[in-house]
């Protein structure tokens, strides 16, 4: 594998309550490092609504620009998780009850709380293969490159550990932070001209408020630990000329 060639993910957030603001997203940032530590970079999430249309074209869109897209949200026992139904659209292959994810919920739920709401979660997309759910049973499962997992943090969380050993990875992207007490507009017009020295290293700047007082922090982001270094001397030295301080830099 060409180690310089960098793997990418998509995550795509699906639910109505996410856009109302009723739910607050905590998957996104949980993926995001969970992948970096295995090389693959999370380039771009989407949040969508439980509309069956715009689920299909979503992913169809995504699967074919991304070495990995995972999904979250609408694959439980309501009417309005059409999730899977979805996938299998985009796919176009028919839905089915997968006799071992019909298993694994009989085996969960006693014989009494078992009904046909419940056991909708066992249908999945033909030729899915079932990813473990060890925290409420019900499985999400990968058709291709597409990882569907349950929005539930907990669940989700657990799903992505069994995910995470089975990725092709990458060179991980290691991170630099610098903290200086100078406003982002000080040091903006220097921070261009080390950027454009260091076009493999993607620097970002990202202002704070707070106590009535502005500070920075630059977060320096490549998978060559001796370039993130020399770049963040640069910074270091910048910060210095323009009469600003450090604030506890520590790698992140």
């Amino acid at each position: 594998m060409d180690m310089s060639t960098p793997i990418t993910a998509c995550l795509v957030i699906i639910g109505n309550e996410i856009l109302s603001g009723r739910t607050v997203d905590a998957n996104l940032s949980h993926l995001a490092k969970r992948l970096n530590e295995v090389g693959v970079q999370l380039r771009e999430a989407r949040v969508i609504p439980d509309i069956e249309a715009t689920i299909v074209a979503t992913v169809n869109a995504v699967r074919a620009q991304f070495d990995y897209v995972f999904t979250t949200g609408g694959i439980g026992p309501t009417h309005d998780d059409i999730t899977s139904a979805s996938i299998a659209k985009a796919f176009g292959v028919p839905i089915h009850r997968h006799p071992d994810a019909e298993r694994i919920l009989r085996e969960h739920y006693p014989d009494e709380q078992i009904n046909e709401a419940r056991l909708k979660m066992a249908d999945v997309p033909m030729g899915a293969e079932l990813l473990d759910n060890p925290v409420s049973s019900a499985p999400g499962f990968r058709v291709e490159n597409v990882y569907v997992m349950a929005g539930v943090p907990r669940i989700m969380q657990a799903m992505l550990d069994s995910i995470i050993p089975t990725l092709r990875g990458g060179e991980e992207v290691l991170s630099v932070s610098i903290t200086t007490d100078l406003a982002e507009g000080t040091v903006a017009d220097g921070l261009a001209e080390i950027q454009a020295r260091y076009p493999d290293i993607e620097i970002g700047s990202y202002p704070m408020y707070k106590m009535g007082s502005f500070s920075t922090t630059l977060v320096l982001r490549s998978p060559d630990s001796a370039r993130n270094e020399a770049a963040s001397i640069e910074i270091r030295t910048l910060i210095v000329q323009l009469d600003g301080h450090l604030i506890t830099p520590e790698l992140v």
